[in-house]
């Protein structure tokens, strides 16, 4: 009697019944049932994906309320640690021109910054960056980025290096230019051009020293930089005997001949 059409026959019923002849009831019954039975699959699953996608909406507004608080926990973490760190950064700037370093590095002969980046502007800038990441690393944890934590963690870790290299580097330059002052004043005998050539070496044998060590304390090629100091240190060592041996031989000559004046 028409009780389903054929596009609501399900798919595994592919006859095509053509209806030029009476149909038996069971027959009809069966289809009926099979209609019913197709209607209540469809109907049920437009219910689940109706069902699903509720849940996965709600899921979703679960999961931005869930973070707002921590965000906004975030944000104040962070927005507190700037201003320590701006606060921390005028004060080591403070001290620094307090204590006159610029002037005291100058006097030293340490390279000098051009520009707004001086050597205490950079000391104060890494001070400030050093508390900022230390405010980053539990601000990352707050919003559920462990990852991003511990790359922060590292770097924080890395820091210090840097830090230490710079007060290497400066203390390096301040007794490069001492010990060229040394030298220089230590052979007056010698001729004004002999004398600078060798407080020359001198101050340059150190700051090349002192770079190696800088550059060992940063962990840039470790293995090449020993391999480099060592180097530096075995060219110092041969040509300080070839020039003591050659220099002295008068020297050493006339010692030789006394010990053996002596023993006989």
């Amino acid at each position: 009697k028409g009780s389903c059409s054929t596009a609501e026959l399900p798919a595994h019923l592919d006859t095509i019944i053509l209806i030029n002849f009476p149909l038996d009831k069971q027959v009809l019954h069966s289809i009926d049932w099979e209609c019913a039975k197709y209607r209540k699959e469809v109907k049920n699953m437009t219910g689940d994906i109706g069902t699903a996608l509720l849940t996965s909406f709600n899921n979703a507004l679960l999961l931005i309320a869930n973070f707002i608080p921590r965000f906004i926990l975030g944000l104040i973490i962070i927005l507190i640690g700037i201003i320590v760190a701006s606060i921390l950064k005028q004060v080591v700037l403070g001290l620094l021109k307090a204590f006159k370093v610029e002037e005291l590095l100058r006097r030293y002969g340490v390279p000098e910054a051009r520009g707004d980046l001086t050597w205490s502007n950079i000391l104060s800038e890494i001070v400030r960056w050093f508390v900022i990441l230390v405010v980053l690393v539990p601000t990352a944890d707050i919003w559920g980025l462990p990852r991003v934590g511990v790359l922060l963690n590292e770097f924080l870790l890395y820091l210090p290096n840097v830090l230490v290299a710079a007060i290497i580097a400066l203390i390096g330059f301040v007794l490069a230019q001492l010990g060229h002052d040394v030298v220089l004043a230590s052979i007056k005998g010698l001729s004004a051009e002999t004398s600078n050539t060798i407080a020359s070496v001198t101050r340059w044998s150190i700051i090349v020293f002192v770079i190696l060590i800088v550059l060992n304390q940063l962990g840039v090629a470790t293995d090449l930089i020993r391999i480099l100091f060592i180097g530096f240190v075995a060219m110092i060592a041969i040509a300080g005997g070839l020039a003591f041996g050659l220099g002295g031989q008068n020297v050493a000559r006339d010692i030789l001949e006394t010990l053996k004046k002596k023993l006989r």
